[in-house]
């Protein structure tokens, strides 16, 4: 319950659902309060374009994707000691699966570079990914059987309690202080990047990390001022992460 409360909290939180909520809230208003209805309904539109507008979520997401590029050989002069893939959601009752879950788009991505890592390196792994809404079978475990049956990468510890990015950091802690293991590669998104960073340091590690998939990309100036809905999920996901940063500093 927990879980959905604060998924529909961030869907009215986030583009485009906020948006839509002032613009909704202002016709309500119009009649009676001119001037307050009409500041929603315009600031909603106004707000809703921007987001949608490369050039906004680039800027956004160039905020976030400031880590570079690991550098293999930093995984040995950084004497680390496993390698940490976070989750990154599922494909739910995927057809071509025979309705089974699978892994998303975004968690494929990470467990792709993760498996790179590895083939570099041989270090251990560690997969990390719960179970909120209590699917037949753990975030984590998909993610395992990915990368063991899709890139042949063999996978040590399988942390499957988890449902955010700092219970992913507090019980890896569990699994990896088991096995003396404190310095790590964290493999995620470029933009989950320092959320990521912040809250495995939290919990005492020493991090080194792996980022993928930067989502920053030029375009031709002209493109950069037209609306995409592609670039609507790039804000929404930018502030998605500013929201939760913040969220961790208060709750955490």
């Amino acid at each position: 319950m927990e879980i959905l409360l604060i998924r529909l909290v961030e869907s009215l939180l986030m583009p485009p659902g906020l948006m839509i909520l002032m613009m909704l809230l202002g016709s309500l208003l119009i009649g009676r309060f001119f001037v307050t209805g009409k500041i929603l309904v315009v600031g909603g539109f106004v707000l809703l374009i921007a987001a949608s507008l490369p050039i906004v979520s680039n800027n956004l997401l160039a905020l976030l994707e400031q880590t570079p590029p690991l550098n293999a050989t930093k995984l040995k002069e950084q004497r680390v000691q496993a390698i940490v893939i976070l989750g990154g959601g599922r494909y739910a009752d995927a057809p071509e699966f025979n309705g089974q879950d699978t892994v998303s788009k975004h968690t494929l991505e990470r467990l792709r570079y993760g498996a790179r890592l590895q083939r570099q390196s041989r270090l251990p792994v560690l997969v990390t990914g719960g179970n909120p809404y209590a699917r037949p079978v753990a975030e984590a475990e998909l993610m395992r059987q990915t990368l063991e049956q899709a890139f042949n990468i063999p996978v040590k510890w399988v942390e499957s309690a988890s449902s955010n990015t700092w219970e992913n950091a507090r019980y890896s802690q569990i699994h990896l202080k088991r096995a003396g293991i404190n310095r790590i590669a964290l493999v995620t998104h470029a933009w989950h990047m320092p959320r990521s960073v912040s809250a495995f340091e939290q919990q005492g590690f020493d991090v080194t990390p792996a980022p993928t998939a930067y989502s920053t990309r030029a375009r031709p100036l002209l493109l950069q001022f037209v609306p995409d809905a592609g670039a609507l999920e790039d804000s929404r996901k930018a502030l998605h992460e500013l929201l939760g940063r913040l969220w961790y500093s208060v709750r955490y």
